[in-house]
């Protein structure tokens, strides 16, 4: 183990604090380092202010706490520590320990702008495409609109250009139906994608902001699904398209100055791009974002990269401060496909839908050796094969550049209406288990894609987003969803899998191996992706007895050299428990 720092609660006193207000700070030295002077290093009004740590304690694995105090004069203070040891002088910073100056952006970060909600720390989400989720009884009695071609429930969906008119009718009281499954599943945080009138089955055309889409029962069935939700003690958020309007709307058509002229949504014509330098336009969304406080718990809002930018027009940090002062009771999670760091940290978006940072290097690290898709959310080429190294690299280095509340309320995916089914991605059910089990172990805020709980497979959108097969549990992969529900449980019962830290453990390239600690407990994961050579740990504290959590393996046992031995089998998820 190397010196250690982050975010969570064991390394900040108060990881909320008030402008003015002094927060303590910690750094872990592991028994066996020998470190003699430690900095802090905080930017103040943009300047380097240095400050000596002292030695707080030293807790009964040897690990020595050193404290240090810091004022928290901006909203957002980017801070660092330098640190002199038996090794040399090297940098603390989000990338981790370096031997080597690194820039301020990998600076750790305290943000006193207000918190996300206190429920979201805890969320388990699930990701409804109401269209293709669930179908009540009123849906048969409605009337097919214009631009659709109806399927029948388990018809296939088709590929091409017309894969978005293909309507199969699922609604909102459908959703309501099927509650029981979604609790027997453990998660508590509905997203559906858009709920608004629109001309395709994904409605990210919007034709109107002002009222639910009748084809999923209107508003008096957000109401009753709410209502349902709410009274399970669970949450619902919406999804919000503040990019583009569809072509289709009443303000395309009569009010073209809420508009960039003739410019579009990456060139689709019937996607125009919105202006926000238009104080009608902010004024009307601040309405849309307020209209359902007694239904929605928050929104989760498409294509927030791109919302407010276009040319030399970047109104996209106030866009997103509007938005959540407008609403300030809830969650509001921005979409990027790719690096969200800069857009965050900034009053705005809580925390984004974290491709790059998770579901981007769980896929290189887990892929199935053939992939039946040749990109990643436009990015050409097979997603490549990572090792373990090459994927905690990646998940440090976005990490780095957000603050560890940003990255925490975050959402980890593994698929989502907008990619490949994970079961495709990795090919097997145990590969899936794997990195279920990293979904629901590691930092962020877990996202599953109704489906994948039961096998759904899938290798491009249209064929991902298939409907929920409710009437063929034939097809159900019922030792999947048993992990699931395991797991959701696991991560549930055990506070540190929800706000502990993060420290890697080093393994193999086939093995990630990490501790989640909080006050109370200490908890060791272990992910591998195939069989290897057993592993010999020499970073775990000497003298600990592991008993298994999850995976049904035997416990380990840390001997007084320092040594755990793991056996090398594979593909594998377990988690141990110390007990010393």
């Amino acid at each position: 183990m190397i010196p250690h720092h982050d975010g969570s609660e064991l390394y900040v006193s108060n990881p909320a604090p008030a402008l003015g207000e002094t927060v303590s700070v910690f750094v872990r030295v592991p028994a066996g380092v020998r470190a003699s002077r430690i900095h802090l290093r905080r930017l103040s009004d943009g300047e380097p202010v240095f400050t000596s740590a002292v030695v707080d304690r030293t807790d009964p694995t040897g690990d020595v706490w050193w404290r240090a105090e810091m004022p928290v004069r901006n909203p957002v203070t980017p801070y660092r520590f330098l640190i002199r040891t038996n090794q040399g002088v090297r940098w603390l910073t989000g990338l981790g320990l370096t031997h080597y100056d690194v820039p301020d952006n990998t600076d750790f970060r305290l943000v006193t702008h207000s918190a996300p909600p206190a429920w979201a720390r805890d969320a388990v989400v699930y990701q409804i495409f109401p269209d293709r989720f669930a179908r009540s009884a009123a849906a048969s009695d409605r009337e097919t609109p214009d631009w659709a071609i109806p399927a029948s429930w388990d018809t296939p969906a088709v590929t091409g250009p017309k894969a978005t008119q293909v309507f199969y009718g699922g609604d909102l009281d459908g959703i309501t139906r099927r509650l029981d499954h979604i609790a027997a599943l453990g998660a508590d945080t509905l997203y559906l994608t858009p709920f608004f009138p629109s001309r395709s089955a994904h409605r990210y055309d919007a034709s109107s902001f002002e009222r639910v889409d009748p084809l999923l029962g209107g508003d008096a069935a957000l109401a009753r699904l709410a209502d349902a939700v709410h009274g399970r003690g669970m949450r619902i958020l919406g999804d919000l398209t503040t990019n583009h309007t569809g072509s289709a709307h009443s303000w395309f058509t009569e009010q073209p100055d809420l508009y960039y002229p003739n410019e579009f949504w990456l060139g689709h014509r019937s996607l125009p791009k919105l202006n926000w330098g238009s104080a009608e336009l902010r004024r009307r969304f601040v309405e849309i974002i307020q209209r359902y406080p007694d239904q929605l718990d928050g929104w989760r809002i498409d294509v927030a990269n791109m919302t407010g930018r276009r040319g030399a027009d970047d109104w996209t940090y106030e866009v997103a401060r509007l938005l959540r002062e407008a609403r300030p009771d809830g969650l509001l999670i921005a979409e990027h496909c790719h690096d969200a760091t800069g857009d965050l940290d900034r009053n705005g978006w809580h925390g984004t839908m974290n491709y790059s940072g998770f579901t981007r290097p769980i896929w290189g690290w887990l892929r199935a050796e053939e992939l039946p898709f040749d990109d990643f959310l436009g990015v050409p080429g097979e997603v490549p094969a990572r090792d373990a190294a090459a994927t905690t690299a990646t998940m440090m280095a976005f990490q780095a550049q957000m603050s560890w509340r940003s990255w925490t309320t975050s959402w980890s995916i593994l698929g989502s209406h907008d990619t490949a089914r994970i079961r495709t991605v990795v090919g097997t059910a145990d590969r899936q288990e794997v990195a279920a089990g990293l979904l629901l172990t590691l930092p962020g805020t877990p996202m599953i894609f109704a489906g994948d709980e039961i096998g759904v497979t899938g290798d491009n959108l249209d064929s991902a987003r298939q409907p929920m097969p409710w009437d063929r549990p034939d097809s159900w992969d019922r030792a999947t969803f048993n992990r699931y529900q395991q797991l959701i449980a696991l991560r549930k019962a055990h506070p540190a899998l929800t706000r502990g830290d993060l420290r890697w453990v080093a393994g193999d390239a086939d093995t990630l191996l990490f501790l989640r600690e909080s006050a109370g407990e200490s908890i060791l994961v272990m992910a591998r992706r195939q069989a290897s050579e057993p592993l010999r740990i020499t970073d775990l504290p000497a003298g600990t007895r592991w008993e298994n959590l999850y995976g049904g393996a035997e416990p380990l046992y840390t001997e007084p050299d320092g040594v755990t031995a793991i056996d090398g089998y594979g593909p594998a998820f377990q988690v141990w428990a110390a007990h010393n």
